[in-house]
């Protein structure tokens, strides 16, 4: 067993309650020991950086301080938040003065940040920790044949954070891979969704989230796997958005990876939130439990 201070994310409780449930699904399974850091509050947010860097720095430092005190890695399973909480902690290291400044702060909560909290996405985790090898050996239902187009989003993987290209990414590919599922080439897997644009400028991000979406399709993709919920929300929640925008007829699942990596390990759809997700699931799971049985049956 593998133990981790697991930091959710707003979104994981709210926009994309689906990813929560799957993440604490798949931990078990899959020998994780994921213990939600205790006090944990927002991570400061990527708007709220451009707004105030100071401030967010501090909110994002509240929880690195708390999440020193156990002495684990801090994963998350949300890229907004890795990006945030991985980028103060690196600001932190970098510049002493900073750090003094944002201790002063904390102590008027009694906390105070020394720099030693390792900050992980969880898709690395599930690369390099658990890996693909040992995924495939907790397989019940292999996704044999299925065809998936691994959608990364821009904040994963960028800026370089060591642990997959940058602008050839292969960490999701190998998770849907070890799965038994098809990665479909992708040309956009790392393109942005236009996130938050979708509220201020509605037209730009649907004209993005409609380039996504073609690229899926036109390379065969029966459903789109992403570790983000801001994209998952996009290309989910948007999808009508799109279509009566642009008179198409997309009707393409989007699913959380965690989501698909619990449907190989047997583990009931519901019971993965998805009965939470926009765009039905159901064709993805009719070919998972009727052709996908046929096939290993016959």
């Amino acid at each position: 067993m593998k133990y981790y201070t697991y930091y959710p994310g707003c979104s994981a409780e709210a926009t994309a309650v689906g990813l929560g449930i799957s993440v604490e699904a798949i931990a078990k399974p899959l020998d994780m020991e994921l213990i939600e850091l205790e006090g944990w509050t927002c991570c400061g947010s990527t708007p709220y950086g451009s707004l105030d860097e100071l401030e967010s720095i501090v909110v994002a430092a509240r929880n690195l301080a708390l999440a020193e005190q156990t002495g684990l890695d801090l994963v998350t399973p949300c890229s907004s938040c890795f990006i945030t909480l991985y980028q103060a902690d690196i600001k932190l290291k970098d510049h002493p003065q900073l750090m003094a400044q944002i201790n002063e702060a904390l102590a008027v909560a009694n906390l105070e940040y020394h720099g030693s909290v390792r900050v992980r996405h969880l898709t690395e985790v599930l690369v390099n920790d658990i890996t693909p090898e040992v995924i495939t050996t907790k397989v019940k239902r292999p996704l044999n044949g299925l065809k998936v187009a691994p959608y990364y989003g821009c904040q994963l993987v960028r800026p370089d954070y060591g642990f997959d290209d940058p602008e050839f990414p292969q960490s999701l590919d190998r998770l849907v891979e070890c799965l038994g599922a098809k990665a479909v080439p992708f040309p956009l897997k790392n393109r942005c969704c236009g996130g938050s644009l979708i509220i201020p400028e509605e037209d730009l991000a649907l004209g993005l989230i409609r380039k996504l979406l073609d690229n899926a399709v036109e390379n065969g993709a029966q459903c789109i796997v992403t570790p983000c919920p801001l994209c998952q929300t996009n290309l989910d929640a948007y999808q009508s958005r799109v279509n009566s925008k642009f008179k198409t007829h997309y009707n393409v699942p989007v699913l959380f990876i965690t989501q698909l990596i619990g449907l190989a390990l047997g583990i009931d759809p519901k019971s993965l939130g998805l009965n939470t997700n926009i765009v039905s699931p159901s064709e993805v799971l009719d070919y998972i439990y009727n052709y996908i049985n046929y096939i290993t049956t016959h």
